[in-house]
């Protein structure tokens, strides 16, 4: 997910990709901590498209997370 994509997107569908990628990292961070993840990696980039996204959100509304 690349910034330049994300800046196309309105608020509403920015919103809507925050709770997706939020949602998709928790349930990492589980899998992570019952030894269930096998491509460890894939946190990271979850956390980085997270603050991706807040990033672009606040360059839109002005507002902190």
């Amino acid at each position: 997910m690349k910034a330049a994509d994300l800046r196309e997107l309105t608020k509403e569908e920015l919103a809507a990709k925050l709770k997706e990628v939020n949602e998709e990292l928790f349930k990492l961070y589980f899998q992570h901590g019952s030894n269930q993840l096998e491509n460890t990696g894939r946190l990271k980039g979850a956390r980085k498209d997270l603050a991706r996204l807040k990033t672009v959100l606040q360059e839109k509304t002005g507002e902190k997370w």
